[in-house]
């Protein structure tokens, strides 16, 4: 069990202060949380303790997110760090979700390094995800700029001290590619996963689609045999990106 210090102010504690008892119950409206969110929001409030021992991981990353909402900015703090030291491994296996959460608001500045080393270490795990469909256009483009950025770079001595850097990291440029060509497929359901079943409207739909990832992909990294087999089906789409 943690003892943390109590807010002097925050969202929460402005929406019960400014609700009036009704048969001796306060009533709070229009809150997406669940009930055993709620719970441990409401044990913090009133005696700034939280036990998170028995709670299951996702439902701590919920209560992360709650938090934050409500202004609990030490709550938020101490959660991250939670999980950081303590559930890696369910982190980096919901890593869309959570990398997308952590780019939401600067609160979650741990969280949001924390994402940062995984791409920059362990690219696989980014784009193997299943959830790696689901991740929207900017938070995409943001994992290939930041993940080509480490491909590139140097590590510095701090950095191979911190272990942030891999020396041995690689990531093939043609599985890069597949990667964002089976993202832009899922984005557009009526496309088939075959290119040359494609009319010229569906290439255009996707070029469209990928407008801000395909000049992100070193094509010059990229086997002349993969470039055969893997880019030109979708030359359509390329303009003079090559």
């Amino acid at each position: 069990m943690a003892t943390l210090t109590l807010p002097e102010n925050g969202i929460l504690c402005d929406k019960l202060n400014a609700i009036d008892y009704k048969n001796g119950v306060k009533t709070i409206k229009d809150i997406d949380i669940s009930i055993k969110v709620f719970d441990i929001i409401i044990k913090y409030i009133y005696d700034g303790t939280i036990s998170l021992e028995k709670v299951d991981v996702s439902v701590i990353f919920d209560l992360l997110i709650s938090s934050n909402e409500f202004g609990l900015e030490e709550l938020v703090k101490h959660i991250q760090s939670l999980l950081i030291e303590n559930n890696a491994s369910w982190l980096r296996l919901n890593f869309s979700r959570v990398y997308q959460a952590s780019l939401k608001d600067n609160n979650f500045d741990a969280l949001q390094h924390f994402c940062t080393n995984i791409i920059a270490k362990y690219p696989n795990i980014v784009f193997d995800s299943d959830e790696f469909n689901t991740l929207s256009e900017n938070i995409l483009v943001n994992i290939l700029k930041l993940a080509i950025f480490f491909l590139k770079k140097q590590p510095t001595e701090t950095e191979k001290k911190m272990e942030f850097l891999d020396d041995n990291l690689q990531m093939d440029e043609g599985l890069i590619w597949d990667h964002v060509i089976r993202w832009g497929i899922a984005q557009n359901t009526s496309l088939s996963s075959n290119p040359k079943q494609w009319s010229d409207a569906d290439f255009l739909i996707m070029k469209n689609t990928l407008q801000n990832c395909l000049p992100l992909i070193r094509y010059f990294q990229i086997s002349g045999q993969d470039i055969f087999k893997k880019v030109r089906p979708y030359q359509k789409i390329l303009d003079q990106i090559i």
